[in-house]
């Protein structure tokens, strides 16, 4: 699994989204951290993550995607574990594993928000249904611990997928009143929430700003979205785009409709919970996918389901082996289609119709970037150019001795610069998501905030790289303080 990631990893980029934690995980192993230092709305924690990865491994683009490919790692190990706890046969559990293992993280390669929310709020669902299943009571202390840490990897779908998990253990512990379990649960909470509060008092991280950045800001991005969601609501949309995930879970929806009717005291049953949770975190992560920007990517979940659904079905019905051999190909095919229209094309990185064997090595650019082959949808037919240009800005900003902040999307040149270059923001996506608008409630806020950056570090320049040009900050400035010239196709 970490071999299969490093390999995808190291092909294409889309800079936007493929160098979103290289700069800031270098910002923060060198004493600069998010919501202080840099605007961040979510991801801080893999900010933290990225930062250990380079202080143990340095800073490189080897250890960059290493981050993300031990995080597929660990959710195929942690999705064999439960597979085998619920009595599926060991070669079975490795054979849905491996298949998580091929389209988890190589889809992306490079360490995202989504993905590391998603696996960090699966390990919280695995926590609670083996909880029950095993009747061992050390996993409720980690399912507070996984849900934290999926939040501060992104707010959702941790959110929703915490909602599930407390909801059901809410009506477990109705039926299944346990102090010690409950106590264990707390425990786990309290935990992650003094880890939390200690690492922010260290850092002189202030709490209003994480609430600011991280909560109330993303609240009005999530009400224009969810408000969208329903005004578009589709069967297409729903159904068809998400069939394979409806069909691979569909054994284990017959399984509870049927005990349902059978007997409706199996609502209460330790089985309909785990059932249930595994199917509402199903649902919610199509929520989740249709309310982001971003490609699909949950589509890992497929032979996840389709392990569920090949125990239950053991345990639940006759030996028909034509269903097994179903699932078994379902999980195959759906792997395999996944792999080519996703993971070898690069859709993930807007590099489906970029011929990727005109890529050409980056260690051209820094000894850093070893083993990545650029190729980007910014030059897709030259990406010698696009180097070429980023070389020059790169010399240019390294002969500038004054105090500079850049605005880019390319955020990896901050780590080869000599000295520390500011970036108000982590990330400069699209306006009103990454940072609010003019007519954002939250903008007088992040004004204030980004102006006090450049005044802190006495920015005497603001450079910036194209695509981003000065439009991003002239509404924070005044007019009269901006003078622009070009420097170069793409630094200004």
């Amino acid at each position: 699994s970490i071999s299969i990631n490093q390999h995808y990893g190291y092909i294409g980029v889309h800079p936007i989204d493929t160098f979103l934690f290289f700069d800031s995980g270098y910002r923060t192993l060198n004493g600069y951290f998010p919501f202080k230092d840099y605007w961040v709305i979510t991801g801080p924690l893999i900010d933290i993550i990225q930062s250990i990865f380079f202080k143990i491994f340095g800073v490189s683009w080897f250890s960059y995607v290493l981050h993300a490919s031990v995080f597929n790692f660990i959710i195929v190990f942690a999705t064999f574990y439960t597979l085998v706890k619920f009595e599926l046969n060991i070669h079975f559990s490795f054979f849905y594993a491996l298949l998580v293992s091929i389209i988890a993280y190589p889809i992306a390669g490079t360490p995202f928000v989504d993905h590391h929310s998603t696996i960090f709020s699966l390990l919280a669902l695995y926590s609670f249904i083996l909880s029950i299943k095993t009747k061992l009571d050390f996993y409720w202390f980690f399912i507070p611990i996984f849900l934290g840490l999926a939040f501060l990897s992104k707010q959702t779908p941790a959110a929703y997928i915490g909602i599930i998990i407390m909801s059901a253990s809410f009506v477990y512990f109705i039926n299944n009143l346990n102090f010690k379990k409950i106590l264990l649960l707390f425990t786990g909470t309290f935990f992650i929430i003094i880890i939390f509060s200690l690492f922010f008092i260290y850092n002189e991280i202030s709490f209003l700003s994480f609430f600011e950045q991280y909560i109330l800001f993303p609240l009005t991005i999530g009400e224009h979205r969810i408000s969208s969601f329903f005004f578009t609501l589709e069967f297409n949309r729903l159904v068809i785009r998400f069939k394979l995930i409806h069909i691979s879970q569909l054994v284990l929806l017959i399984i509870v409709i049927k005990n349902i009717i059978k007997n409706y005291k199996y609502l209460m049953s330790n089985e309909f919970l785990i059932l249930i949770s595994i199917i509402f975190t199903s649902y919610a992560l199509i929520f989740h996918e249709l309310l982001t920007l971003k490609q699909k990517f949950i589509f890992f979940i497929i032979p996840i389901l389709l392990g569920f659904s090949h125990s239950y079905y053991e345990k639940n019905f006759s030996k028909k082996n034509y269903i097994v051999y179903l699932l078994i190909f379902l999980g195959i095919g759906s792997t395999l289609y996944y792999k080519i229209a996703y993971g070898d094309i690069r859709r993930f990185q807007a590099l489906q119709n970029v011929n990727l064997n005109k890529s050409i090595s980056s260690d051209i650019i820094d000894v850093k970037l070893k083993n990545l082959k650029w190729i980007s949808s910014n030059y897709p037919n030259n990406p010698k150019l696009e180097i070429e240009l980023l070389k020059n800005s790169i010399e240019i900003l390294k002969k500038d001795k004054r105090k500079k902040a850049l605005i880019t999307h390319y955020q990896f040149i901050a780590s080869l610069m000599p000295n520390y270059i500011t970036s108000p923001n982590r990330t400069y996506t699209y306006a009103g998501i990454s940072y609010p608008k003019k007519d954002n409630k939250y903008f007088e806020i992040y004004k204030k905030f980004f102006i006090n950056q450049i005044v802190k570090n006495d920015i005497e320049i603001i450079y910036t790289i194209k695509p981003l040009e000065k439009n991003i900050f002239t509404s924070l400035i005044n007019e009269d303080c901006i003078n622009t010239k070009k420097i170069n196709d793409i630094l200004e």
